[in-house]
């Protein structure tokens, strides 16, 4: 018989709390066609969300980045409702967005915007960035334009989108590779479901973890006992899965030791700093529900510059 037990949370507002209200300026958006991986929501075993937040980063197709809209905040807004019937119901996630101008380029961007199935990124007022666009159905985005009226009147280009997901539109904490830089290469630490929570914790259950694991951002597939090659310094690990615990590395002749803190309730884990050649990097996880059984995962030999990776 299914385990249906509950796995609802008590929600608490401390009193004073300032909750700011609104989007920032600069939205992102690309065509779900450009997107080879999408990262993931977690589930239990009934399929119900244990999560608001994403784990794991948006990979897109070779030389495609991010493309970003300069938006009026004031006029622009970013909604979610519910849909359908009990027991399927959905959220509808809507967008506004204000761009002022209506020149060639924005006159451009409307016909294609209003032809393809997109992705939006909108970052909220404490950083935290939105998604909205599922790769479960297609986003519906329509565009306005208005040239204005008389002398006091004021022109402006509106992108409105509609897209059914999970969730009120999900936490997004990975990379961002948009056309002025990379936003969070190595993750937001700060965005977690909106929470402040933090720490080598997880929501209890058996651990389980990615195969793929980003070291400097760059994708490894690594197995257990495994021996990964990468140039180093190593500046970064970041590790994706389910209930992790107890992730560390050993490193500098197996003298030092760092804790790779988990977070989102177990779902992701970055470790920032900085290992140089000739050094060996022992990463360590549980293996267990209590934590109590902490075991080599894999190694990463760091190499120097020009050194050819072997086997």
């Amino acid at each position: 018989m299914a385990d249906c037990s509950s796995i609802q949370k008590s929600l608490a507002w401390c009193q004073g709390r300032p909750e700011l209200p609104g989007v920032k300026r600069r939205i992102y958006y690309i065509s779900k066609y450009d997107i080879v991986k999408w990262p993931t929501l977690q589930h239990d075993a009934n399929g119900r969300l244990t999560s608001s937040s994403y784990s794991g980063d948006f990979t897109l197709r070779a030389d495609v980045k991010w493309k970003f809209i300069d938006i009026i905040a004031e006029k622009s807004q970013l909604t979610s409702e519910a849909q359908g019937e009990y027991p399927s119901q959905t959220q509808l996630n809507k967008l506004v967005a204000v761009h002022p101008g209506v020149e060639a380029e924005a006159t451009a961007a409307a016909a294609y915007l209003n032809n393809n199935d997109n992705v939006f990124l909108v970052e909220d007022m404490r950083g935290a960035f939105r998604v909205i666009g599922s790769d479960k159905w297609p986003t519906k985005t329509t565009v306005t334009q208005d040239l204005g009226q008389g002398v006091t009147g004021s022109t402006s280009t509106t992108i409105n989108v509609e897209a059914t997901d999970e969730c009120p539109a999900p936490f997004y904490a990975g990379s961002i590779d948009a056309d002025e830089g990379t936003i969070n290469p190595e993750g937001n630490p700060n965005q977690n479901s909106g929470s402040s929570s933090s720490g080598n914790t997880s929501t209890g259950g058996t651990p389980s973890y990615d195969n793929t694991v980003y070291i400097n951002n760059y994708p490894y597939t690594v197995s257990k006992l495994g021996n990964q090659s990468a140039y180093g310094p190593i500046r970064s690990i970041k590790i994706t899965g389910k209930n992790m615990n107890g992730l560390s590395i050993v490193y500098n002749n197996k003298d030092s030791e760092d804790e790779i803190p988990v977070s989102n309730g177990g779902s992701e884990a970055l470790w920032n700093g900085s290992i140089s050649y000739p050094n060996t990097i022992d990463v360590y996880r549980g293996d267990s529900a209590s934590g109590n059984s902490i075991e080599l995962w894999f190694t990463i030999s760091i190499l120097k510059a020009g050194e050819p990776i072997g086997d």
